[in-house]
Formats: C-alpha cells, structure tokens, sequence
C-alpha cells in the first residue's frame, strides 16, 4: 500500500488543527487562523463552546446509545421545541443532511401513496442545487459532477433553471409529487430565492396538490438571523431538512413535516440506528438553549449587517477581485472575478479560512457567536488578500 490508507476523495489544504476556541483554530505548530468556514456552517456556536461541551460530556457519563427501540426523552424534547419554533407538527432525526433529505424524498412520495396518487413521485429541483451525496441525492441535485460513473441517474427528479418560474409550470406533470429547494443555495453560489418566487411555489404546490421541501440544511438554525431562513420571506414549506448548525460540530439532522405531510410515516415505513441517539439530543438541545435565548439573533442579524457593509466597501475598492456580495445572515458569499480557489488561498495565507462554491463564490460562514472585533478583523484580511490579488493582477 502507498500513499495515505484514506479514499483520496478530498483535495484537502495542507493543515491539520489541534485545537479550537471561539472563532479560532490553532494548528499543531501554535498558528492562530479565524475559521469563517466553520466545518462548512456546522460550527454554529464556534469551536469548544462551553455549553455544547457540558452538555455532551454529562450526556456521555449517562448513556451513549439505546436505539429507537425504546423512548428517548431528549429526543421528545428537541422535537417539542422544533415544532414549536416553525411551521412543523412532527419531526424525524437523522445523522446528516443527506438522510433528512431521503426522509423528506420518501415522505413526499409516501404522502402521495396514502392519498390514493401512488403515480406522484417526481420532484422538481432547481439547477446548482445541491442536497447531499446519496444516490437519491445527487440525482436531486443533478449536477454531473456529482452523478458521473455512478450508474443510471436514480429517476424521479426533474432539473429545473434557478428563477425560471416558466420553466417550472412547465415541468408540473401528473408524476408530481413535490418541489424541493434551498432557501439560500448554499454550494450553489450563496444565492437567495427572492420571496416572490417562494409565494409563488406555495401557491403552485396548493394548486396542484404538491408538497413544498425546503433545504435548510446549510441555512437554518440562526444562520441568516432568524431560526429558519423560510422565516425572512414568511413562506411555510409542509416538509424541511436541516442538519449542520443545530449539531453545532455533532453529526445530527431531522426532517420537520406538517401532520398532513407526515401521515403516511406509520411505524415501519422507515427508521435510523443512529438517528436521535441521547448524545446528539444533548448537544442539539444545548445549541437551542443558546440560539433561542432573548436577543441572540437579533446580534447575529446586526452582525451580519456590519459584516455585509464592510465587504460592500471592499467590493468598491477592489473591483477586480471582488465582482458583489451575496448572501442572508451570516452565509455570505464574495462573488470572485479571479478563480475562488486562488482567492480562497489567498485568505488562507492571511489565515482566514472560508469556503468555495459554484458560480466562482467564496463562501464566508462565521460562527453565530463572532464578534464585531473578528468581523473587523477578517475584513483586514481580506482586504490585504484583495491588494495582493489586485496587485498580482495589474502585474
């Protein structure tokens, strides 16, 4: 055997962290790097957290796993308070995204079967979506970089233009089940669904009997400065997946349903092992006790304006490098005129750590809990990485 004994899936950058605190991590030779990638919107509440790390370590003293065999009281409670901070009745847990979008896939596709339409399965999506890595997934997605040499695309998702409301009147046929999309696309370019076009699928799916999937995997749990980011267009969907920030680092999702969306998931129709296990219930309800407490995301909305104006400012001085500002809350985007790889290096060299996406975006994904003073300081280094860009350009 050569090389690394791990499936080389990942072009990873040539740092290995020790450790982390706040907004921080610090690297195995002492280099402090401000992390506005935050695991890729995972670390919702920064790195070692005391309360996340309380919660887990009492839970972990207690009991690790019991199965869903058995009733699990952590799990009655999160869900109580899911449902009573959205639009949702019922709630499923799982590990990831990925399978809270398979729950939300199956149950749209149930809900039809138990309402005599067994033919409804298809569910239109939206190009530059992306909803995880699944088979069932990547066909949601339907970008060929994720499907190819994976065998025959799994049927029953139909590929729809971003904004194309034409096109999408267009792909409701007899098989429609339901519409699914990111309030926020994410890995798709950090590009807001304006609220017109929400109003305007709510009022397509109760026209034609389909239900209304929101991702929110990426953009729910405080993200865009509110719980759930369908909160700010004031657009209810009957099913959404989350995942990511409320583990706040733990692996965990769920898939929030309507009743009337949920009433084909009898006992046995699906399930999970791991899904709703005591340790991610313990961190899931701690990350509540933070995010739902009295004016913390009111901060992370005035935050999020600061931040968005001083990028604002940079995309004015630098605009060869900088082309706008994308984003809600604090998953913002910098809309690259040179390659984002190149960009994202360049912030890497000034220790900041962010993420590319599609249509040539770097993502910037702080944690919830980020100061002022990190703002202002990650607006310097992106600034300097931006004169060097600019410099380097003009050579």
């Amino acid at each position: 055997m050569s090389g690394s004994a791990l499936f080389e899936t990942f072009a990873r950058a040539p740092l290995s962290f020790e450790r982390g605190e706040g907004c921080w991590l610090i690297d195995e030779r002492g280099q402090r790097y401000l992390d506005f990638a935050g695991g890729i919107a995972v670390n919702s509440l920064g790195h070692s957290h005391p309360a996340l790390v309380s919660a887990l370590t009492e839970q972990a003293q207690k009991l690790w796993h019991v199965s869903n065999l058995y009733e699990i009281p952590g799990q009655r409670r999160l869900a109580e308070r899911l449902v009573a901070n959205s639009f949702a009745d019922k709630v499923f847990f799982t590990n990831s995204g990925a399978e809270a979008l398979e729950c939300a896939i199956k149950t749209a596709r149930r809900y039809q079967y138990v309402s005599g339409h067994p033919e409804r399965f298809r569910t239109i999506t939206f190009e530059g979506a992306f909803h995880g890595r699944t088979l069932a997934t990547i066909a949601a997605g339907g970008q060929a970089k994720y499907l190819e040499g994976f065998g025959p695309k799994v049927d029953g998702f139909d590929q729809v233009p971003f904004g194309d409301m034409e096109a999408l009147e267009k792909a409701i046929g007899p098989e429609t089940a339901a519409i699914l999309i990111e309030p926020v696309q994410g890995e798709g370019g950090v590009r807001e669904v304006p609220t017109a076009m929400l109003k305007r699928l709510r009022e397509l799916c109760d026209q034609h009997g389909l239900l209304l999937v929101y991702d929110e995997v990426q953009c729910g749990i405080g993200r865009t400065g509110k719980l759930f980011a369908y909160e700010r267009a004031g657009v209810a969907p009957d099913l959404m997946a989350i995942a990511k920030g409320i583990g706040g680092g733990f692996p965990m999702g769920a898939c929030l349903a309507t009743d009337d969306a949920a009433s084909g998931m009898t006992p046995g129709v699906h399930g999970t092992t791991f899904g709703g296990n005591p340790l991610a219930m313990a961190v899931g309800n701690a990350v509540l006790d933070v995010v739902l407490a009295d004016g913390f995301l009111d901060e992370v909305a005035r935050k999020a304006l600061l931040f968005k104006q001083g990028l604002a400012g940079l995309a004015d001085e630098f605009p060869e490098v900088i082309e706008e500002v994308r984003g809600a809350g604090l998953l913002l985007g910098i809309k690259c005129r040179q390659p984002n790889a190149k960009v994202s290096a360049a912030l890497r060299d000034e220790k900041l750590l962010t993420v590319p996406a599609g249509d040539n975006v770097v993502r910037l994904l702080p944690p919830l809990i980020v100061g002022d003073e990190e703002i202002r300081d990650a607006l310097g280094r992106i600034r300097a990485a931006a004169a060097r860009l600019s410099t380097s350009a003009a050579a």
